[in-house]
């Protein structure tokens, strides 16, 4: 039988009398990008700085490539890489002294520390700013010398805490690609409460909330577990407000510009019909209609609603 790439088994943690995370469990077997996706406070931090051997959990156990955390840390943080939220760097070093500094601290031997230092640093794309001390380096460069001293020592398994916080948007780009890129050999593990990130950059998604892990699957399977709940309907000859709220199905009408409403509407997939009969009907010239995305605000709710309906039905 394959040995996951990480394992979780019941892992709990409190801070003082309040559990941040509770009896969570997943193992990662694959290569590529996946996504722990939760609001703030959800208890994403406290799970990755328990995964990385930064602070020892309450209960449950974490296996990385089969070793033990507790029984051989060391042995289980050779196959870690980590960058936290804000990256461990020292500005008044070189590019190449901090790599070099990294790559001792993570063992790696002194014959390959020079191979390693430039394997990571082209990866990265920072070779041409060997000789620049960091502080001088731009927000999304400073970030590309974080990533290389999480992977410098070759680990399997890559955590990334909020990489992509404080960029522009051509920095977030370049390094949604970066991070593609590095898992194409290894195993990453994607961290963040955007879901526009998650969708941009991950294969699949695990999403922590209120402590608990509330869903685990593919893109596809996140995307069709959970049903929209608006859709916005633009028309040449607008009706009045009162009229769309007699359709069938809709809950509420959003007025958004001239001739466009958002329509919001329970579980029922006849209403995008409807609307598109009565237009043509009633001559309310529909121009375009589009089916909403759930806000993430709204994706929390559903599947922390969904997780208490089903252990109250379990209980």
């Amino acid at each position: 039988m394959e040995t996951p790439i990480v394992k979780i088994a019941h892992l709990s943690h409190r801070y003082s009398v309040q559990w941040a995370i509770r009896d969570i469990n997943f193992e990662i077997y694959q290569k590529g990008v996946l996504g722990l996706l939760g609001s703030n406070g959800a208890g994403k931090s406290t799970t990755m700085n328990i995964m990385c051997g930064v602070l020892n959990q309450t209960e449950g156990e974490v296996y990385i490539d089969g070793v033990n955390f507790r029984a051989d840390p060391i042995r289980a943080k050779l196959n870690i890489g980590f960058l936290p939220q804000r990256p461990p760097l020292y500005a008044d070093l070189t590019v190449d002294e901090y790599l070099r500094y990294c790559a001792e601290l993570r063992s790696v031997p002194p014959r390959e520390i020079r191979e390693r230092v430039e394997m990571a640093k082209q990866k990265c794309g920072v070779t041409r700013f060997s000789r620049r001390v960091i502080k001088f380096l731009s927000g999304g460069y400073q970030q590309r010398v974080g990533i290389a001293q999480a992977i410098i020592h070759g680990p399997k398994f890559v955590v990334l805490d909020e990489p992509t916080n404080g960029l522009d948007p051509n920095q977030i780009l370049e390094i949604r690609q970066l991070i593609k890129e590095i898992a194409e050999d290894r195993s990453v593990l994607l961290s963040t409460h955007i879901l526009s990130e998650v969708e941009a950059t991950c294969d699949h998604i695990k999403m922590i909330e209120a402590g608990h892990l509330v869903f685990s699957g593919t893109i596809g399977e996140f995307n069709n577990y959970l049903q929209p709940d608006s859709l916005v309907a633009t028309f040449k000859q607008p009706p009045g407000e009162d009229e769309l709220r007699t359709i069938p199905g809709i809950s509420a009408v959003e007025p958004l510009s001239a001739g466009a409403f958002r329509l919001r509407f329970n579980a029922d997939d006849d209403v995008t019909c409807r609307v598109v009969d009565l237009s043509v009907a009633r001559g309310w010239a529909l121009s375009e209609i589009t089916v909403e995305r759930c806000s993430l605000d709204t994706v929390f709710a559903q599947l922390s609603g969904k997780r208490d309906q089903q252990t109250r039905t379990n209980a």
